[in-house]
């Protein structure tokens, strides 16, 4: 129990730390307010046992209540404030920790963990955390805090009784070691349950198009179906094991109270004790009792905010890129790779890749599918880390930048597009958030896309849907296009930019990304002929590595496969529905 608390302490933040620990000594403090009902009772008594009550007992009794009430009232107003500010405080920068350490993760994380997983970690186990962990380490710490002060204070009135309570706390962590370890059993099927429903749902209605046309509704959705299940066996599962624990500790803190009772009958029976202490000792016992009872009741909950602690630390401990580069600005654009290699899941990817590509020229990149152009592109702009050779931007090694000012020198426009769940403006001047709402227009005007946006009821202000589906695929294509303009990078990444483009608008389109990509470095992913075709340089990919290079005429004029590339799809453009 006591090391899930120090966990979770080290976890926050020094400022949010620090507010956890005065809310702990307030706690402290509270318990000392609420044990002053125990003199201000026995002062009355004290005086009932005299024979005569005086205005001034009463007074000094009532004063002392009154010390008590509102002190251990104000004191815990002040302890509740310290802890929700604490707990929302840590929560809200573990979110933005998260998101800034994911931002260097090399994208080989992301294939590695489930979309499910990631948001079950900055949602789920965040908010546990936030609303549930706060709470629930601090009841549990002034718990066990005001027992241990009672028991102190006891001591000064009957150091047997003292013994009684010290005895039943004893037992009373004894039984709550046995709650623990059987929540420790749960709690990572629990939170792991709870991560693949997450999954599971998230694929439901990200596939909501395919759910629909195969009628993939009710029992025929089994894997959602089954992840909901799990999820409530789990959970049904964890309290059927912990409630029976949970009474056991429960009954030990009552028992405790009893046996505080009878041992004070049986001392004051036997002429030990006087009838004032005993009086304070029966008061005592059902203080305690409702401090164990406390503690216990939410320290079943402990363990999930171990795991919850352990899964929000464990994507931080996630070693990012090497990030140690200096900010700087290359004099030229040029990329080159010698002798790169890279794998994923032991499958070699690249095999020994040299290129050159210099600066304002356009380089195409062919191949088939799975032939590794992407992952080359990937390790070109840095998504990853080579495992062998070296990538280099103005002779310069990748890894010698740091990433932001990496990044400055470069766009992309990827065939697929994720627009946020924000404005369109907003969504364009993305690279730029500083730019102002004219540049805006003028980047979607040579976009094409203009006339769209302004045909929507709020224009540029349109909150679109996450991932942007709530525009078709050609306009989400051409705001990533407006987006990429507003950047204005000097080297462009282009994943076959006018796949999902609409043919009237293809044209203008195409205009628009010579215009981008004029004076520029450009490196594209293409498949179509015209796309090609007025490329400086051809690199042809296949199995890892460039088979073949050099201009369009120059591959034409040998057998290979680019020839046979073209070939095929000269074929399929001339394909036609012929009649009978």
């Amino acid at each position: 129990m006591l090391e899930i608390i120090r966990k979770f302490f080290a976890f926050c933040g020094e400022d949010d730390r620090r507010k956890f620990q005065h809310s702990v000594v307030l706690g402290a403090v509270q318990a000392l307010f609420e044990a002053l009902r125990i003199p201000a009772v026995a002062v009355t008594v004290r005086a009932l046992l005299r024979g005569s009550v005086t205005g001034g007992d009463i007074l000094l009794s009532f004063g002392i209540m009154l010390v008590s009430i509102l002190g251990a009232g104000l004191v815990k107003a002040r302890a509740t404030m310290l802890q929700t500010e604490g707990g929302y405080d840590t929560c809200a920068k573990k979110r933005i920790e998260i998101a800034e350490h994911m931002r260097y993760l090399p994208m080989g994380y992301f294939n590695a963990n489930s979309l499910g997983r990631i948001t079950s970690v900055t949602t789920n186990t965040m908010e546990s955390l936030e609303n549930v962990a706060t709470r629930v380490v601090m009841l549990v710490c002034e718990g066990l805090l005001t027992t241990a002060l009672i028991i102190v204070m006891l001591a000064f009135f009957d150091w047997r009784i003292a013994l009684v309570l010290l005895i039943g706390l004893l037992c009373f962590l004894i039984a709550n070691n046995a709650l623990q370890s059987a929540a420790g059993k749960l709690a990572g099927r629990k939170i792991e349950a709870d991560e693949r429903l997450v999954e599971k749902v998230l694929e439901y209605l990200q596939g909501m198009a395919e759910v629909k046309a195969y009628h993939l509704t009710g029992e025929k959705c089994r894997e959602l179906n089954d992840a909901i299940g799990e999820n409530v066996a789990v959970n049904t599962e964890m309290e059927m094991t912990l409630i029976p624990r949970m009474a056991a500790q429960s009954l030990i803190a009552k028992l405790t109270g009893v046996a505080m009772v009878a041992c004070t009958c049986l001392l004051y029976s036997a002429g030990s004790m006087d009838t004032l202490n005993a009086v304070v000792m029966v008061i005592a016992a059902f203080i305690v009792n409702n401090s164990l009872e406390t503690a216990g009741n939410y320290s079943a909950l402990l363990r999930i905010v171990d795991l919850s602690v352990d899964r929000a630390q464990e994507i931080l401990d996630t070693p990012q890129m090497d990030l140690s580069g200096t900010a700087m600005t290359p004099a030229v654009r040029d990329l080159a790779a010698q002798g790169v290699t890279f794998s994923y899941d032991r499958r070699r990817i690249i095999d020994g890749v040299d290129l050159d590509i210099p600066e304002r020229t356009t380089t195409a990149i062919v191949g088939p599918s799975g032939g590794g152009k992407t992952t080359l592109v990937s390790l070109l702009a840095r998504f990853w880390d080579v495992d062998g050779g070296r990538v280099t931007l103005g002779g310069r090694d990748v890894r010698e930048y740091d990433m932001d000012s990496l990044m400055e020198n470069f766009s992309f426009v990827f065939q697929s597009v994720y627009l946020f769940h924000d404005t369109i403006a907003n969504n364009i001047r993305f690279g730029r958030p500083e730019a102002p709402m004219e540049e805006v227009v003028a980047a979607a005007k040579r976009a094409c896309c203009h006339d769209f946006i302004s045909a929507l009821p709020e224009g540029y202000e349109t909150v679109i849907g996450e991932g942007g589906a709530s525009l078709s695929g050609g306009e989400r294509q051409r705001i990533s296009i407006a987006r990429a303009m507003m950047k204005d990078a000097p080297v462009i990444f282009l994943d076959e930019a006018t796949a999902n483009v609409d043919p009237e608008n293809e044209n203008a389109l195409v205009q628009a990304i010579e215009a981008l990509t004029r004076e520029k470095t450009v490196i594209m992913i293409a498949h179509r002929l015209k796309t090609v075709a007025h490329a400086d340089q051809i690199l042809v990919v296949d199995q890892g590595k460039i088979v073949q290079r050099g201009t369009h005429r120059e591959l034409m004029a040998r057998e290979g496969l680019y020839r046979r590339f073209v070939g095929e799809r000269e074929q399929a453009a001339s394909w036609r529905l012929g009649r009978r």
